[in-house]
């Protein structure tokens, strides 16, 4: 039986091979090899205070639509005006409502890092973030099998570039760990699922070095629940929904990132 993981990556592929029709691998290659180099994202995350990774979220498999953002551009310059320390953008199209243009408006609006957030499962995937201007890439354990989780990471580091490595139980860290990641994000939303689960950071986090920036991701609706995070031990944040729907995202973001950390 197809979890919604399954179902989200076999659109995923769908879609990735029309484009690759239109642009082969060795375009994208030769493009991401010709962009300007990556911003650099471990020292940005790594603050005083807790960071944020703000992200521009039209749409979610669990909630269905959450904001009209007819202008990216503008929403991830009132991000960057917060303080916010990379930018997400979702770039999954049947699901999320995302597009690779979302991820150029952003990277020509903003001197911020940003990330790409998709179900990245081929090489192609990576080139494309790097052309496209992406700073950071997500790569999830939980869509991989470890030799592809390991070689898409050196792919990722080659190119410049950092990856935010999506764990969800025990095994996924050490996965993680053994890939040597700097930047580890831990989901409390299992994709085969959707369910949240907030306690699954808390259970994980231990088993991250301190020397990592470790992100919780999921269950993240104001103030209160990042304070929880940042008491539990993140170092990073990373919030959607609550910031698209928020009435002045940028003082939510100032907010946020004014949390102290434990450390």
């Amino acid at each position: 039986m197809s979890t919604v993981l399954d179902d989200i990556i076999a659109g995923v592929r769908a879609d990735l091979a029309g484009r690759q029709a239109q642009v082969p691998l060795a375009d994208i290659t030769r493009a991401a090899a010709a962009a300007p180099p990556a911003r650099p994202v471990v020292d940005a995350l790594r603050r005083p205070t807790l960071a944020v990774i703000s992200e521009v979220k039209r749409r979610s498999p669990s909630k269905g639509d959450l904001a009209d953002i007819p202008e990216p551009a503008e929403l991830a310059r009132t991000y960057a005006a917060g303080g916010a320390s990379a930018i997400s953008v979702l770039t999954e199209q049947r699901r999320f409502g995302g597009s690779l243009a979302d991820l150029d408006a952003v990277r020509a609006a903003v001197d911020t890092p940003v990330l790409r957030k998709d179900f990245i499962v081929t090489d192609y995937q990576v080139h494309e973030a790097r052309a496209h201007g992406a700073d950071l890439v997500l790569l999830m354990v939980s869509a991989l099998s470890y030799p592809d989780l390991a070689r898409l990471y050196g792919l990722v580091r080659a190119l410049g570039m950092t990856a935010l490595v999506e764990v969800h139980d025990e095994p996924e860290v050490d996965r993680a760990l053994d890939l040597g990641a700097e930047v580890i994000g831990v989901n409390a939303r299992n994709l085969k699922t959707l369910e949240v689960d907030p306690s699954v950071f808390d259970r994980l986090v231990s088993r991250i070095p301190a020397e990592r920036i470790r992100v919780a991701e999921s269950g993240i609706a104001g103030v209160e629940d990042a304070q929880r995070y940042a008491s539990a031990g993140a170092d990073t944040i990373l919030v959607g929904e609550a910031l698209v729907r928020a009435p002045d995202p940028q003082g939510l973001v100032a907010d946020l990132t004014s949390i102290e950390v434990a450390r």
